[in-house]
């Protein structure tokens, strides 16, 4: 079973966690088998502040999962986010090699390396190059070019890039919990993999994560990444505003969010009242349920408000065909689709796990999403490996192979 197992590491600023899947190995299959989490530590907006704190939380969910699979999970496809993500566009173009003019699947590699050679910004490092379509000559809007003739091959990219500090620190802490990182993945792009379908991607459609400290953004058109987007705001800024609000603490806040949050003032009574002793027996008052929605209801409408700038400046604002889909911990609110439908004039839907077959519930909870989604990165690059031939699917599940490669030894030296 060891060589079957596969792992998706989701390091968030609320909690760590940890999925294993396993292959079956005569149908090809997965099925997730385990799951864990645990409250982060160290992690603030999606950025490491301190690695010990980190080490903590990761070594705490990697015991609970080793517990359920019953053995040592060594290896873990590791998800990345943080308001230090950036995109850019790039553009390759090369001669095809072969005299036969024949494009083959190394022209179509050395393309895309020609793409990576763009000027980053100062301290930052490439995570993933998509491909987004390729020309043949004149021929444009290309997916796969191997097997076509022509001359000159060009491609339009997508570079996803972080900044190196902080990709530095987070693999420094996952080495030393003894874990070894398959690939470094953009946590919205794996929440994509599970949440989204093809279809949806060849529409148009946006993915909203909201989790605790920051919102991520996803928008695909014709089956390509047009643009990702992480914003410094979140659920947890939900949980600030009820405790300022009603004058209470932040557990209590978070207690009260979670039971009676509802993102649509009109839909609530306003004479209904929450007795906050049930929370917290030193707490006697009362809370109007109304005002709590109107609290929830204004900090919902500026992440959305912040989301729709970002649709705006791709010109993309209330022209997605496949509409919005929510996930993240901070979508499981009342009201919140419909405060969705009427703020971004699209359809709104809920993200739903697929690809994966699994026999526990709680992973099919909106904050595995990610995880989950990191496991299914890992399915289709062990796959690509095994049945050579999706190329092009693939490529973006190994581009940053060659930076932890080059990465691995020099922070096995560092730890003690």
């Amino acid at each position: 079973m060891k060589n079957y197992l596969i792992t998706g590491l989701d390091i968030g600023s609320s909690a760590v966690r940890l999925v294993v899947g396993q292959i079956n190995p005569s149908t090809g299959e997965l099925c997730l088998i385990a799951g864990s989490e645990v409250p982060t530590m160290g992690i603030s907006k999606g950025m490491v502040v301190s690695i010990e704190d980190v080490v903590s939380s990761i070594t705490s969910s990697l015991e609970q999962a080793e517990r359920i699979v019953g053995q040592p999970i060594n290896h873990a496809y590791v998800g990345v986010s943080g308001t230090h993500i950036s995109t850019m566009e790039s553009r390759g173009v090369i001669a095809v090699s072969r005299a036969d003019n024949e494009v083959t699947e190394s022209d179509v590699a050395r393309v895309i390396e020609a793409a990576q050679a763009v000027a980053t910004p100062p301290n930052y490092e490439i995570l993933h190059v998509i491909p987004k379509f390729f020309t043949v000559d004149s021929q444009k809007g290309i997916k796969d070019p191997v097997g076509m003739t022509g001359i000159r091959l060009e491609v339009e990219t997508k570079i996803v890039q972080g900044l190196s500090s902080q990709i530095k620190n987070l693999t420094r802490a996952v080495y030393r919990t003894g874990i070894e990182i398959d690939d470094l993945v953009l946590a919205i792009l794996a929440n994509a993999e599970a949440c989204l379908t093809p279809r949806q991607k060849e529409l148009g459609v946006a993915l909203v994560n909201i989790g605790s400290a920051t919102t991520s953004l996803a928008v695909f058109e014709e089956g390509d990444l047009l643009a990702t987007y992480i914003l410094p705001i979140g659920s947890a800024h939900i949980t600030n505003d009820i405790a300022i609000g009603l004058r209470v603490s932040l557990e209590l806040a978070e207690e009260i969010k979670l039971t009676y949050g509802q993102a649509m003032a009109k839909d609530v009574n306003k004479r209904e009242e929450i007795n906050l002793s049930e929370f917290d027996l030193k707490e006697t008052g009362m809370a109007n349920a109304s005002y709590v929605a109107e609290i929830i209801e204004a900090r919902m409408q500026e992440i959305f408000n912040l989301v729709d700038k970002k649709l705006m400046e791709i010109e993309r604002s209330g022209l997605l065909p496949a509409g919005i889909v929510l996930t993240g911990g901070g979508a499981k609110m009342l009201g919140l689709i419909e405060l969705a439908k009427k703020e971004f004039r699209l359809p709104a839907s809920l993200g739903a796990l697929h690809g994966v077959k699994t026999v526990i519930e709680k992973i099919n909870d909106l904050n595995y999403t990610t995880a989950a989604g990191l496991l299914l990165w890992g399915y289709q690059f062990e796959s690509q490996k095994k049945h050579p031939g999706g190329f092009i699917k693939n490529f973006n599940l190994s581009s940053f192979h060659d930076i932890l490669d080059k990465a691995k030894n020099w922070f096995k030296s560092l730890i003690p």
